[in-house]
């Protein structure tokens, strides 16, 4: 195997392609990224029995071959070289780069014990790259990070004939998004539930690739989704389990409200939450006209302010973990924010806080995205 690639391009397809390795793999053979050289392309890619990526360059092939090195070690170095373009050679049992005055020798490892790398041709439908994007960085968010409940780390895709709804949850809140979906499979309903950092990494990673296409594959031999933009490919096992049956928790429609801009709201729900201990909740006072942000700290501190508010409907007083707040305001990716006050059996408990998106003060809400919030788990 030998050739040279633009050294930009050739960093940029390792650090793609080794960015999703597991940081202590269960064989060091699944640290590695498999290099393969034929005709005018170079393909790298990796694969660690859950996760896959891969990705195309032109490349001024000399010699047709393949190769497996350290994944991590390779990127660093591209990342590094001077900028010049690069020779890559196998000789033997050792991989050498070259580029301008540098070169570096790895020890290849035996290529013909690296698992097969997934490939799906089949395609379940399109969706437009920023909008993806978007919504994955609105949801992703509010996916849980404790493995004890695998369930619920997940992102749950739904697709229901030309739509796609992407749910996460984490027990104490619920955040959705519905984008179009270009459907091209025989199935007019399908669902799976991917790992949230694949699905953030691939949010990011494709945002610009004008077209996210997406494989869902469940058959007796795997359950896998991939997802491809331009000539990057990302696969991954699905979570097996029943995702929880959080749609029910939506209210169908809620009279009291209160519009807030939504950059207002968290500048001062950042400076009153400054007096709070850790995973204490603020106290927010809706009236007509304002909000008040409440919070009482450690060693008697405390902090008070008041923000312009649009209320429509009775007062309401609700206090809410300022994180989880400040977490669903910034997914509104909006100038205003409604938030909706749901309600209880208990007259004197307030349910869950309904947060969307608002394009104005006066405009109706948008509701292709959902945030429901309440410092009480909403599931048990």
């Amino acid at each position: 195997m030998r050739f040279t690639v633009n050294r930009d391009v050739f960093s940029e397809a390792v650090s793609f392609a080794v960015k999703l390795l597991p940081q202590r793999p269960t064989q060091p053979l699944l640290s590695g990224a498999l290099i393969e050289a034929e005709g005018d392309q170079l393909t790298v890619s990796s694969f660690d029995y859950e996760v896959s990526a891969r990705t195309s360059i032109s490349a001024d092939v000399s010699e047709s071959g393949r190769a497996l090195v350290s994944g991590r070690l390779l990127s660093e170095i591209a990342q590094r070289l001077p900028h010049s373009d690069v020779e890559v050679s196998l000789a033997e049992t050792r991989v050498e780069v070259r580029c301008g005055s540098a070169s570096f020798s790895l020890p290849a490892m035996p290529v013909e014990e690296y698992p097969q790398v997934p490939r799906i041709d089949a395609v379940t439908g399109s969706v437009p790259a920023d909008a993806f994007s978007d919504a994955v960085a609105q949801v992703s968010l509010a996916a849980s990070k404790d493995d004890v409940t695998p369930v619920i780390t997940g992102v749950q895709f739904e697709i229901a004939e030309n739509a796609l709804t992407l749910t996460a949850t984490d027990r104490y809140r619920v955040a959705t998004r519905g984008i179009d979906f270009e459907n091209q499979a025989s199935q007019d309903s399908l669902s799976a539930l991917v790992p949230s950092k694949i699905v953030t990494e691939v949010g990011k990673t494709f945002s610009n690739a004008g077209e996210v296409r997406v494989a869902i594959v469940k058959d007796d031999e795997r359950e896998l989704v991939a997802f491809s933009g331009g000539s990057k490919t990302v696969t991954s096992l699905l979570i097996k389990g029943n995702y929880p049956p959080v749609g029910r928790l939506f209210p169908t429609s809620v009279d009291n409200y209160a519009v807030v801009n939504t950059a207002e709201l968290i500048e001062a729900v950042g400076r009153v939450g400054l007096v709070l201990e850790r995973e204490a909740a603020l106290r927010f006072s809706f009236s007509e006209g304002s909000v008040t942000l409440e919070a009482a700290g450690t060693e008697s501190a405390q902090a008070v302010e008041t923000v312009d508010a649009h209320l429509f409907g009775d007062d309401m007083v609700v206090s809410l973990k300022p994180q989880f707040l400040l977490d669903g305001l910034r997914a509104t990716h909006s100038e205003f924010a409604r938030i909706a006050f749901t309600r209880t059996d208990n007259p004197g408990k307030p349910g869950p806080v309904l947060i969307t998106s608002q394009s104005s003060k006066d405009d109706g809400g948008e509701e292709s995205f959902r945030y429901l919030l309440q410092p009480n788990l909403l599931l048990r």
